[in-house]
């Protein structure tokens, strides 16, 4: 039973750092061109944490959604936020501003 549950403990241990391992950081900014770059393409099965700054005041972009993901995020002028996405899947994933008027999306493929 303890050899079991040894292993068990292992493969999670292995698994889990295999994920950290796998984490995709992508860095976006927000100009007066909107969301840099507004499509960003990463591999199935990807852990995906963007690292959002906002370089301009003259933007409605203030905030990020992701209405699919439920993340909304306030984007303070000049100050890196961190968006943890998770482990993406096959399709598409859209990002905007509060507004829903400046967009870009995460393509998996």
């Amino acid at each position: 039973m303890k050899f079991a549950l040894a292993i068990t403990l292992t493969i999670f241990t292995l698994n889990t750092a295999y994920a950290k391992d796998s984490t995709q950081e992508i860095s976006l900014q927000v100009t007066e061109k909107g969301f840099e770059p507004s499509e960003i393409k990463v591999k199935p099965g990807t852990h995906v944490l963007l690292k959002v700054t906002r370089k301009t005041e003259a933007t409605c972009a203030t905030q990020i959604q992701m209405k699919e993901k439920k993340i909304k995020k306030e984007l303070p002028l000049n100050k890196e936020v961190a968006v943890d996405l998770g482990t993406l899947k096959n399709g598409d994933v859209r990002f905007a501003c509060g507004m829903d008027m400046v967009s870009g999306h995460v393509v998996v493929e």
